[in-house]
């Protein structure tokens, strides 16, 4: 039996190189594949590791001042009782906050909802007085508050207009209330570093005028009056005068001075008792020329130093005073 075997047909060049580059090609793209994976994997994972950028929380403050206490210029410290106001969108409340002018002695709770917060406090703050006017002098009393911990980024403070303000029957002993105001600032404790927000309720104070004219001013007032007066005295007595108005002006001087703090510049009161101790020596030099001359028996010189000094002591110790007093109206 003759089997007829099929001739082997060649196989085709072309097939063969088309096969090896699919083969190629498939090889190069796995690889792509295996090297691009951990890249990808890195950049979604850099991507979840930057922090979320969070709005910071908004909180509304507000303190109405009910009344203060003593002020004491001497320690620079004001009692104050005031309510503390507090609302946002997030929980918030006292403990989140701090006073940075002064020491909280009493809170208690009027309010207390998740979103709203409302405390009565009683506290001492402090101050850093300006006695350049003194006895007439002025201070702004300030209550300062800012977050304990969390800064700009984290909470920012906004003033309550609706619950800030001053009581009308707030009073101090010795003193007239001038006003009120508010301001939100901040502040940074360390260069570069994030500011927290800060906001500052401020109240005005002047001393009163007519107690500080009485216990002061008169006394004073008088003793010049009475040693200008002696000025027409032409006997040796005037001298003696002098001397007691010297000594009782120079003791009014320390009790009111002693009421107030060491500083390092001159108050009103200061120069005022400049211009008077000047006065007093003026009219205490001429009374010893008085009784000089009186002893010499230079009666010529005796009527030249009464006429001089009545004309020129008082002429100068007035414009002192008024160019002195003229300070006050800036």
């Amino acid at each position: 039996m003759n089997l007829k075997q099929a001739p082997v047909q060649a196989e085709n060049p072309l097939l063969r190189e088309t096969g090896s580059c699919i083969w190629a090609l498939l090889l190069i793209a796995f690889a792509i594949v295996l090297i691009a994976a951990p890249v990808s994997a890195g950049a979604v994972s850099n991507v979840s590791e930057q922090p979320a950028v969070t709005t910071p929380d908004i909180v509304q403050i507000g303190i109405y001042v009910v009344d203060f206490s003593r002020v004491d210029i001497g320690t620079g410290t004001v009692g104050v009782d005031f309510y503390l106001n507090l609302k946002s969108d997030k929980p918030v409340s006292i403990n989140d906050l701090e006073l940075m002018n002064g020491v909280i002695t009493s809170v208690t709770t009027v309010t207390d909802a998740p979103h709203e917060k409302v405390y009565r406090i009683i506290a001492v703050l402090t101050a850093e007085p300006d006695l350049s006017r003194y006895p007439f002098d002025r201070h702004v009393l300030p209550i300062r508050i800012e977050p304990k911990i969390k800064n700009e980024r984290e909470m920012i403070l906004v003033i309550d207009p609706e619950n800030s303000g001053l009581d009308p029957g707030a009073n101090i002993p010795g003193w007239t209330l001038t006003g009120s105001g508010s301001r939100i600032t901040n502040k940074s404790y360390v260069t570069d570093e994030v500011p927290f927000s800060r906001a500052v309720f401020t109240y005005g104070v002047v001393r009163d005028a007519t107690s500080t004219i009485l216990k002061f001013f008169l006394p004073v007032m008088l003793i010049i009056i009475v040693s200008l007066a002696s000025l027409m005295m032409r006997i040796s007595s005037r001298l003696g005068i002098n001397a007691s108005m010297f000594l009782a002006a120079v003791l009014i001087h320390w009790r009111v001075a002693d009421a107030i703090p060491l500083v390092a510049y001159a108050t009103f009161l200061d120069l005022f008792m400049i211009i008077t101790y000047a006065t007093l020596v003026m009219v205490l030099i001429s009374g010893i020329l008085v009784l000089k001359f009186t002893e010499a028996k230079d009666t010529a010189r005796v009527e030249q130093v009464n006429y001089w000094s009545i004309r020129i002591i008082p002429v100068v110790s007035i414009i002192a005073y008024f160019l002195l007093f003229l300070t006050l109206m800036g």
